[in-house]
């Protein structure tokens, strides 16, 4: 069962108290160490202008750059060291979409299922969401990005406001599941035509809202170290087990406990931690 993984990989400044670090990031990114793991039969495909940054993904020989002109950059600034729930986000808002023509020329012969990761509303234009529609296999898709734009009433060029659109219900119709937080499910609500909403709430849990609402139990964690990356953690690891087992339960327990382990410790999840 092959699994085709798109979106960005970024250049990423992590700022935790005063404390800077910096690092390659992006969901697709955070993702590859999940499937790494769990689904070994994926492929990446990422857009930056940046190639050297694809080796930092645990396996280069699955991964495919779709060359643009520039790349993404975020900071994550977490101010309280000890609430790291708390985050705030800036970006440059790199317009490099994703098209049609780019995915024909990296796409694999066989796709039994897509997993879409936009860092912001440019990523995937409504076109390249019906082509890959077009495949009529899942699709699994975080939708943060679509909501992020640049709040130009702010201080700095490029903090990152987020707000619903009236094209959202079009991209969203027929997706097989989208991952959201409590934050971007009170923008956009509910009533979309998708089987599943995945949403997150940090150390608070998650909800898996289908036929019925299932409550997810955070699995505790004593020594938070590095949220960043947590919610695609959890995304990849809900898709990973959701596509072998079938069950959103058992997914969704899952998830919780590899993203739980994968804030022990700086960077994405791996088996040591």
């Amino acid at each position: 069962m092959t699994l085709v993984v798109i979106g960005p990989v970024t250049k990423d400044m992590i700022v935790i108290g005063d404390e800077e670090s910096f690092k390659v990031g992006g969901a697709t990114f955070f993702q590859s160490f999940v499937f790494e793991e769990f689904f070994n039969d994926y492929l990446a495909i990422v857009n930056c202008s940046d190639e050297s940054l694809v080796g930092d993904f645990p396996d280069t020989d699955k991964v495919r750059v779709i060359k643009k002109d520039t790349t993404h950059f975020f900071i994550n600034h977490y101010p309280d060291r000890d609430d790291l729930d708390k985050r705030r986000q800036l970006s440059n808002f790199a317009d490099i979409p994703i098209c049609p023509n780019d995915l024909e020329k990296v796409l694999p012969e066989a796709i039994d299922a897509f997993v879409i990761n936009p860092l912001n509303r440019f990523d995937f234009p409504a076109h390249t969401i019906e082509y890959l529609k077009s495949f009529d296999v899942p699709i699994f898709m975080s939708i943060q990005g679509f909501l992020r734009l640049p709040d130009v009433k702010a201080n700095e060029n490029y903090t990152i406001k987020l707000d619903n659109f009236d094209e959202l219900t079009g991209i969203l119709s027929g997706v097989t599941a989208i991952f959201l937080d409590e934050a971007e499910e009170s923008i956009i609500g509910m009533g979309y035509d998708v089987d599943e909403m995945v949403i997150t709430n940090g150390s608070h849990g998650s909800r898996i809202v289908a036929d019925e609402e299932i409550r997810i139990s955070p699995v505790k964690c004593d020594n938070v170290v590095d949220t960043t990356g947590c919610g695609d953690t959890y995304m990849a690891a809900y898709i990973s087990q959701k596509l072998l087992l079938k069950s959103p339960q058992r997914a969704g327990n899952f998830a919780s406990m590899i993203a739980s382990k994968k804030i022990e410790k700086f960077g994405p999840y791996s088996p040591s931690h």
